[in-house]
């Protein structure tokens, strides 16, 4: 019986081994989440902006924007409209060209080829009542750069302006 005795003070040692073992990491989880805080609000620093870092990007801004917009004329189109009664539209069509890469992709004559062609597609779907309002016209320079913009791989097409829009 001498032995029964010592089992129930061990389990209470183990009980308070464990409650001071989760106050210790508690504490220092606690510690941790404070020093957080503290970092991100009262301990952040503001940083240090040199002049030379300030002119390299001024320079770098500058020159980006000497280059101004790019904007790629196409060819008159002269091209017959779906639907009754028939009716042929003229128009002359610009993309505006996010890029100089971009630009310079649609002048390559195989990418201007297939740029008209899918123009032309749209065009033909088209039925004049569906151009007659405005906005017809902003859905058609919707197409048109959704259709350019699939057959180019760098560049990307940023807005669609007609320069000439006669439907007969």
């Amino acid at each position: 019986m001498a032995e029964q005795a010592p089992a129930p003070a061990q389990t209470k040692n183990t009980g308070m081994i464990l409650q001071v073992a989760f106050a210790v990491l508690n504490l220092a989880v606690m510690g941790v989440g404070v020093y957080m805080v503290y970092a991100s609000t009262m301990g952040w620093e503001n940083p240090k902006i040199t002049e030379q870092q300030m002119e390299r990007e001024l320079a770098s801004v500058e020159s980006a924007a000497d280059v101004g917009p790019l904007v790629y004329t196409m060819d008159k189109f002269t091209v017959n409209l779906g639907g009754e009664p028939k009716r042929t539209i003229r128009l002359e069509v610009n993309l505006q060209m996010l890029g100089k890469d971009g630009f310079e992709e649609v002048m390559e004559p195989e990418n201007r080829a297939k740029a008209r062609d899918k123009i032309v597609r749209i065009l033909n779907e088209e039925a004049f009542g569906s151009l007659e309002s405005i906005q017809g016209k902003l859905f058609l320079k919707d197409k048109i750069a959704m259709e350019v913009n699939g057959i180019l791989h760098k560049g990307v097409v940023k807005d669609v302006y007609f320069s000439d829009f006669v439907v007969q």
